[in-house]
Parts: C-alpha cells; structure tokens; sequence
C-alpha cells in the first residue's frame, strides 16, 4: 500500500517534479551508484511502480535527476564576471574556482552513470543546466571574445582554446581521482592550482622578454 500522496508532495508541487527531485536528492548524497527504482520510491515516499505512470522509463527519470542536480548546484555558485568588470586576472580566477566546486559536486554522479550510457544520451539531449544553457566552456569562451573587444585582450588569443584549458584542467582535477575510487570530499585542490592556471591561461609558458 502506497503511502498517501498528499503526505508526499509539497504544496504546489507536481508528482513528476516530486520524483525527479528525490532522486536528485540521492544523487547528491549518494551519487549514481545503487541509484535503484526502489532507493528513489522511498526518498520519495510512494510505491515503486509509480515512477512508471510518469516516465517512460527509469532512464528518462534519471536523466531529469542529474539535469535538476547540475541545476541545483549551480544556484547555489556565485555569478560569473561579464567583460569589463573587476580584473582580468580575478575574474579568471572566480571562473577557475566556479569550474573547480561545479566539477567537485557534479562528476560524481556523471562517472557513477558511464555504464549507463542511455542514462547519459537522455541528459547530452535536454538543455545545459549549467551558465544559462551555454555550459562553462562556451560561458568562458565568449567571456574572453568579450575581453578582447573592449581591448583588455590581446586580439591574437584564442578564447575556445583557453576556455578548453580552463574546463579541461577542471576535469583532470576531479575525474581521475573518481575513477579511482576516491570520494569526492577526500579530493585535495593542489596548492596555486588556481593561480598558476590563471597565469598560464594569461600568459603562457614562452619566455617573455625582459
């Protein structure tokens, strides 16, 4: 017998929207390993077939789950610097430090799914959760374009080969340590990871005359 749905949901809340938040909930705690039908009918407090009645199939649910988690976690990281504000090499560095905590909360939950890949096609088709539907890279990126309009960058740059850096030095922070087995709370940020990135993301690693 299911429990009653009113004890359930919140006021104004929808049973699907309800689903996919529990199992957000258990990706964030639990990340996606053991994430069953069942786990996800408890947190939420309803009988295990009525995840069924709202999705096509688990998949689709937890695709909806790590779209709402990426979400969550990014509401709760500071805005991104706009072209024109602050410092160049501050501005660099809160886009690191963005890259850096959004890699830490979210890849768990990613690496957990690599042996769903339906899982992973259902999320690559819904819109990027993350710096409003452009993703970190491209937030980046247009960052730099933005920089170099107004003259604070050179205009030889390359501002998709930067940004590329930026999220790619990201994830080889976080990933490897994963695949390894290491939680994600045990994951050191190496001391001036964040300022040396910034450095060599302003200037290289060529030697500059004196």
């Amino acid at each position: 017998m299911s429990p009653p749905r009113a004890a359930a949901l919140s006021e104004g809340e929808s049973l699907p929207d309800h689903l996919v938040a529990a199992a957000a909930r258990l990706l964030a705690r639990h990340g996606a390993a053991g994430l069953t039908v069942r786990a996800i009918a408890r947190e939420a407090q309803v009988a295990d077939g009525v995840l069924y009645n709202h999705f096509a199939d688990k998949e689709e649910l937890l695709a909806l789950a790590m779209h709402s988690h990426v979400r969550s976690v990014e509401r709760d990281l500071p805005a991104l610097p706009e072209p024109g504000s602050g410092d160049l090499a501050g501005n660099l560095r809160a886009f690191v430090a963005y890259g850096v905590a959004l890699h830490l909360a979210i890849m768990p939950a990613f690496a957990g799914m690599l042996a769903r890949p339906e899982v992973l096609m259902r999320f690559a088709a819904l819109d990027n959760p993350v710096a409003e539907g452009r993703g970190l890279r491209a937030k980046l990126a247009d960052y730099l374009r933005g920089e170099q309009a107004i003259g604070r960058l050179s205009a030889a740059g390359h501002p998709d080969a930067a940004a590329t850096m930026v999220v790619g030095a990201c994830h080889e922070l976080v990933l490897p340590h994963l695949f390894r087995g290491v939680p994600a709370t045990g994951i050191e940020v190496p001391p001036g990871f964040v300022d040396h990135l910034v450095s060599t993301c302003l200037y290289g690693v060529a030697i500059r005359p004196e």
